[in-house]
């Protein structure tokens, strides 16, 4: 054996990374590959931060462009969060939404996931998560960028007092 070749088996062992501990050696490194995609969704979507029926009212997730057409068609106040599963400060902000859907009873609440409804975040100009869009008898009267509860009680207020 050359004194090269010791060398790099040398340096290959002081870089190997060894378990903390005797049971972490026995982790299984391939268990997230076996694990089924529709379960994964499935979780995520009964995750309490997505759930569409919480409150009195509730935060009502919308599924397609009708949905949305369908919502908006509808008289009265109404608050859009644009959100992604994947946002962090949308899953920060979620619980105050809900608490906001409690308290503002005439209000209706719903959720729109922007991937998977692409057409509409792009006709309301969606370029960050979350904003949130208030609609007042099908017609746009406010927006809040970012995960600000303050904000958006405040234009929540302004538009249930006009």
């Amino acid at each position: 054996m050359s004194v090269r070749t010791n060398i790099r088996r040398a340096a290959l062992t002081s870089i190997r990374i060894r378990p903390t501990t005797a049971s972490a050696s026995f982790i299984n490194t391939t268990y997230t590959s076996r694990i089924a995609q529709p379960a994964i969704t499935q979780n995520i979507s009964s995750n309490r931060f997505f759930s569409a029926t919480m409150g009195k009212e509730g935060v009502h997730n919308l599924g397609s462009k009708a949905d949305f057409d369908s919502a908006l068609s509808e008289p009265g106040l109404m608050v859009l969060d644009c959100f992604a599963t994947w946002c962090g400060p949308c899953k920060v902000i979620a619980p105050q939404v809900v608490k906001f859907s409690n308290t503002y009873t005439d209000t209706r609440f719903y959720k729109l996931d922007v991937d998977e409804i692409p057409d509409v975040a792009q006709e309301l100009s969606v370029r960050a998560m979350p904003t949130f869009i208030i609609f007042k008898d099908g017609q746009k009267v406010g927006e809040v960028v970012g995960a600000n509860p303050t904000a958006l009680e405040a234009a929540i207020k302004q538009n249930v007092a006009a």
